[in-house]
C-alpha cells in the first residue's frame, strides 16, 4: 500500500523553528519526486517546496524561499522540511505529496501553527 505520513507539526511562537517528516512506503522512495505543500484555512492548498530523486534538485515557493529547506534521506525514505523564522501567515496543515504509479497520493497532514 502506497503511503505518506507526515508528522512533526505543533504550536510555535513567531521567530521560531519546526521540522517536519514525510515518512513513505509502498513504493521505490527514491525514484519519485516528493513535494510539501499547505493548506490554510478557506484557502486552497499551495506548493511550498519539492525535491528531486537526490539533494540536487529542490525548488521552492516564494513565500519560503530562504527560509524553509527540503532534504531527504532516501535510506530512511523519508523527506524533511525544516522551517526557520516562522511568521503567522505560516500557520496551516503541511501534506507531502507523491505522484505514484499514476496516481496523486497525500499524507494525512500535519498542523503547524504559529502565534505567541
Amino acid at each position: 500500500q502506497v503511503q505518506l505520513v507526515e508528522s512533526g507539526g505543533g504550536l510555535v511562537q513567531p521567530g521560531g523553528s519546526l521540522t517536519l517528516s514525510c515518512a513513505a512506503s509502498g513504493f521505490t522512495f527514491n525514484n519519485y519526486i516528493i513535494s510539501w505543500y499547505l493548506q490554510a484555512p478557506g484557502k486552497e492548498r499551495e506548493l511550498v517546496a519539492m525535491i528531486g530523486r537526490t539533494e540536487s534538485s529542490k525548488s521552492y515557493g516564494d513565500s519560503v524561499k530562504g527560509r524553509f529547506t527540503i532534504s531527504r534521506d532516501n535510506a530512511k525514505k523519508t523527506v524533511y522540511l525544516r522551517m526557520n523564522s516562522l511568521q503567522s501567515t505560516d500557520t496551516a496543515v503541511y501534506y507531502c505529496k507523491a505522484d505514484v504509479f499514476g496516481e496523486r497520493v497525500w499524507g494525512q497532514g500535519t498542523q503547524v501553527t504559529v502565534s505567541s
